[in-house]
């Protein structure tokens, strides 16, 4: 779990990371224990190389920066879904109020309700 201090730190760094990579990170929000962001993927990386990069080297830079009390870790899995250009803005905003949504529902919650109401299926790693 990150603390509150570090969640702000990493947001910061995740935006100038991506930036160096050419990945354009149009909003995230780092909660305790999981990240949403809005990414235009670039064409040269896969859904999957983008989560490796960016989780193992925010995991390198958390550790070196001593921002957790012990080794810190992304779990392994992850989300992406893609948006249409006419709803940017609601997930702007839907990213934005992400300590809001959370004072009402676990993330748990929030994303069985959210692949419940559109029909998704989930893919689990063996």
């Amino acid at each position: 779990m990150l603390p509150e201090s570090a969640r702000r730190q990493t947001s910061t760094f995740l935006y100038q990371y991506a930036e160096e990579k050419g990945i354009f990170m149009k909003k995230n929000y780092i909660n305790a224990d999981h990240v949403h962001a809005l990414i235009d993927l670039p064409t040269h990386l896969s859904i999957e190389d983008l989560f490796q990069l960016l989780k193992g080297r925010s995991s390198n830079w958390i550790n070196a920066e001593n921002l957790t009390p012990g080794k810190f870790a992304w779990g392994r899995g992850y989300a992406a879904f893609s948006v249409s250009h006419s709803n940017l803005e609601k997930v702007v905003e839907y990213i934005s109020n992400q300590a809001e949504h959370h004072r009402v529902k676990s993330f748990t919650e929030e994303y069985e309700e959210f692949i419940r109401k559109h029909g998704l299926v989930v893919y689990k790693e063996d």
